[in-house]
């Protein structure tokens, strides 16, 4: 059975039933499973029979669509790269929070974080002064993690949620506050430099040398790019993301990100809103469902993925074209919701039982 997606609509296209889970059983990926880029040839020639027409749709159909990744029980099923070039950092947009939401955990691991409850005036004393509305005292880092810090955002006609620019560090703490800590969710790009700004302090070094460390050497990913609060990242790499957050936190047998606070990431922590129209984790959007483990994605302006589905042990990356024509469009939603994700289950329903 597929999950019943939504309709095509207008731009930031509501989510809400994207990979609501199938029935079915769950083939759980085991934490120690190593990632698989290469395959025998045996597996490449039924990945290409599952996957048979969909080079076409993206020639013809899906022309926004820059690149695309489907990783399948652990192993890269698929690939496409417009440019020809799947070496290049691509920009993942606000896909770029989730990749942070790794980091904060992996510090709390280490212990240079306390908890997702400690204050953030902890963390960044300097701050203090900046603020005088004493709830600021209250907010934690997981109201920055969940995007209820209740700071007042632009609601002009120009800043649709979630199109905002960030502000600068001492900007973003020193607004007012629009509603208490931890009770209104509101998608709020200014977030990001403020958490990156607590994990350098937390751990006394750049966010590219603590990324590094810990996940692209680990990871083996190429060397990402900053620029901004927007990380570039490979395709590939978005997908071995996924893949982190789908194996709670473990990679090739070692835990990068504690299990608890990755399961926490991908569970609903509030209903969440615009512009997605989903539930929200710690900077991941999460699909409501009845299942063991929900569905989950990074979403980045224009078509910009990570999306997870626990049931097919599924992780499909998409970069796409980043302009309003190509957030309007929704092409990467489109081929997720229908050649991709049909690919996929006849490339399961192939396998041998």
């Amino acid at each position: 059975m597929h999950p019943r997606w939504p309709t095509r609509s207008t731009t930031w296209m509501t989510l809400g039933l994207l990979a609501c889970l199938a029935t079915g059983a769950v083939h759980a990926q085991p934490a120690d499973a190593p990632w698989r880029e290469t395959s025998a040839s045996a597996e490449q020639a039924l990945d290409a029979t599952a996957f048979q027409g969909v080079d076409a749709a993206l020639a013809t159909q899906f022309t926004d669509v820059q690149s695309a990744v489907v990783v399948l029980r652990g192993r890269v099923v698929y690939r496409f790269y417009r440019d020809g070039e799947p070496d290049k950092l691509r920009d993942t947009q606000s896909a770029s929070k989730s990749a942070l939401s790794a980091l904060l955990g992996a510090a709390i691991a280490q212990g240079r974080i306390t908890s997702v409850d400690q204050r953030v005036i902890e963390l960044v004393p300097e701050w203090v002064p900046l603020n005088t509305d004493p709830r600021t005292a209250t907010i934690t880092l997981r109201h920055l993690l969940t995007l209820t810090a209740g700071f007042a955002q632009d609601s002009g006609p120009r800043t649709r949620a979630g199109t905002a620019a960030p502000l600068p560090v001492r900007e973003a703490w020193a607004r007012p506050l629009a509603a208490d800590p931890g009770q209104v969710f509101s998608y709020d790009n200014s977030v990001t430099p403020l958490l990156v700004t607590v994990l350098e302090k937390a751990t006394g070094m750049p966010l590219a040398d603590y990324a590094r460390q810990q996940l692209v050497g680990p990871m083996g990913l190429a060397e990402p790019s900053y620029r901004d609060s927007i990380v570039h990242l490979r395709t590939l790499d978005m997908a071995k993301l996924g893949q982190l957050y789908l194996q709670r936190g473990q990679w090739n047998g070692k835990p990068l990100v504690p299990e608890a606070f990755a399961d926490a990431s991908v569970q609903a922590q509030n209903t969440g809103g615009p512009p997605v129209g989903l539930h929200y984790g710690y900077l991941w959007w999460v699909v409501p469902g009845k299942a063991p483990r929900p569905t989950f994605m990074a979403s980045g302006y224009g078509g910009q993925f990570i999306w997870v589905y626990p049931p097919l042990d599924l992780v499909v990356a998409t970069t796409s074209a980043v302009s309003s024509d190509s957030q309007q469009r929704g092409h990467a939603l489109q081929l997720i919701r229908g050649p991709l994700f049909a690919a996929a289950q006849r490339r399961v329903a192939g396998e041998p039982k």
